[in-house]
């Protein structure tokens, strides 16, 4: 190492000997950045059900499903989609770059939620996915269509409603 180099000089002479290409030293960070837990559009579902004053459980195993929101009693599992990782059909974007490795990607993650709900079907549950829209999530009728499932399938099976209730001796 000479006196005139830098660690910022070490630091960039190192990746390009690596032949790390500028673009993926952008996007590495950029995807670093992508949570699948607690979204803006996720806290704010959990907490208009939560006014409505059910209860739930977050990011829970289910059957080998991890459920974003589930009501265990009631067996719903909710998931909440995103625009690019779950392909919706108005407005996801596509990447312009790479396609031969993002298009199988996505496809195969479509693919995966749908033999998750299935599988989740099969064994009682009843499953909601809904898309996230941003600002304008929750939709009203998003939080009513839960609301209404989980209390329909809490009123037919009281003897499970009764089974997850926790009695304080205190």
């Amino acid at each position: 190492m000479s006196g005139n180099t830098t660690e910022n000089e070490l630091l960039i002479q190192t990746l390009n000997s690596k032949k790390k290409s500028r673009e993926s030293l952008t996007r590495s960070p950029i995807m670093s950045r992508v949570t699948n837990k607690n979204s803006r559009e996720e806290v704010s579902l959990r907490s208009s059900l939560f006014r409505e004053k059910l209860r739930y459980r977050l990011h829970r195993r289910t059957e080998g499903v991890i459920d974003d929101i589930v009501f265990v009693s009631a067996r719903v599992a909710v998931f909440i989609d995103g625009f690019f990782w779950q392909g919706c059909p108005k407005h996801a974007t596509y990447p312009k770059s790479k396609q031969s490795y993002w298009l199988p990607k996505l496809a195969e993650n479509r693919a995966r939620d749908k033999r998750q709900t299935v599988k989740l079907r099969r064994t009682g549950w009843r499953v909601i996915r809904v898309w996230e829209h941003g600002r304008l999530f929750p939709d009203r009728r998003v939080v009513k269509r839960i609301v209404d499932t989980v209390r329909a399938r809490l009123s037919k099976n009281p003897v499970e409603r009764n089974r997850n209730v926790r009695v304080s001796t205190a």
